[in-house]
């Protein structure tokens, strides 16, 4: 087995990066003894490993490590942005077409806000693009209950305290005034939490629906409720630049896995670790979501409806099968 001081990558990293979980999930299955290396249950994450390494959760084999794929997904309101809910609300995961990989979503989007959730299965390339030091815009499409003048909007240009808690630079615009409501658009890049509600709220505004319209290169646009678009191998190299490549360690030498066809056994719990803390991860302004009426079919034909996916890459690997619908 590897050591502490042994050449390889820590172990929560590599689970992370194989999209079995993200590298807080990792270390607390660790902590709940439910990891093995080479035979034997650890308890620490302080571990390097090498490919040479045998891997396993709760029995099952750790897999393959596949190439680093990026999903832009459309979320409605009332879905929660977890893999299990101890309220047994609904989760975007749950609501997900079948034949993706398990994935992990860039930050969160509460369950009262609406619109573009980035999901990955490289836990590593989800870390690094939730860091504030990443600095990738957000845009929000914001309807709101009051009255503002484009004016008090601009001052948010220098950032902006509320109850304590510093924001920084916010781009705002007044769109239009809808009856006792404006419409607005936000742009942030922190992301911290509820942001644009809070910062609003402190304007003296009601904030009744919030879409994601955009985060960094990657837009929303005519994308259907509820449906799935894979970003291709080329456009995502393209997006996230070398230095986001090297610090994540995305990988796009790997195999695709066509999982359409080939299910794999995850080992995800149903219900909290023993013996582990649940730190959640905290929710970015994304931490919300919405909804929207009914959307047409995606320009691109990506989806339908709910239960439709359509993988774009073309860089290699089989084809999945697509459902047939349902009668």
């Amino acid at each position: 087995m590897a050591g502490n001081n042994k050449p390889g990558e820590r172990i929560a990293k590599v689970m992370a990066r194989a999209g079995l979980a993200s590298r807080r999930e990792a270390e607390a299955w660790i902590a709940a003894g439910r990891v093995s290396v080479n035979g034997k249950t650890i308890t620490s994450p302080a571990l390097n490993v090498t490919p040479l390494d045998r891997i396993a959760v709760d029995g099952v084999a750790l897999p393959r490590r596949e190439r680093t794929r990026l999903f832009l997904y459309n979320k409605l309101r009332g879905l929660v942005t977890t893999h299990s809910d101890p309220q047994g609300r609904d989760t975007i995961f749950r609501a997900l077409p079948k034949g993706l990989p398990r994935l992990i979503s860039v930050g969160r989007l509460d369950i009262n806000t609406e619109g573009l959730l980035l999901l990955t299965n490289d836990g590593g390339l989800a870390r690094v693009l939730e860091l504030p030091a990443t600095g990738w815009l957000r845009r929000y499409r914001v309807r709101a209950l009051g009255r503002i003048t484009q004016e008090a909007l601009d001052r948010l240009r220098d950032g902006v305290t509320v109850a304590g808690v510093r924001y920084g630079p916010i781009e705002a615009t007044l769109d239009r005034e809808q009856g006792a409501n404006v419409w607005l658009t936000f742009a942030i890049r922190e992301g911290k939490n509820r942001e644009v509600r809070r910062v609003l709220e402190h304007l003296g505004l009601k904030v009744n629906r919030l879409i994601r319209l955009s985060y960094g290169p990657f837009e929303l646009g005519t994308l259907a409720d509820g449906a799935v678009q894979e970003v291709e191998t080329k456009e995502l190299r393209a997006a996230l630049g070398e230095r986001i490549m090297t610090e994540s360690g995305a990988d796009f030498e790997a195999p695709l896995v066509d999982h359409e066809t080939r299910p794999r056994k995850r080992p995800v719990p149903s219900a909290p670790l023993r013996g582990a803390p649940s730190s959640p991860r905290k929710r970015g302004e994304g931490g919300e979501q919405q909804t929207r009426e009914p959307g047409e079919v995606h320009e691109r034909g990506v989806l339908k409806q709910r239960g439709w996916y359509r993988r774009r890459d073309r860089s290699g690997g089989p084809r999945p099968k697509y459902p047939k619908p349902r009668a």
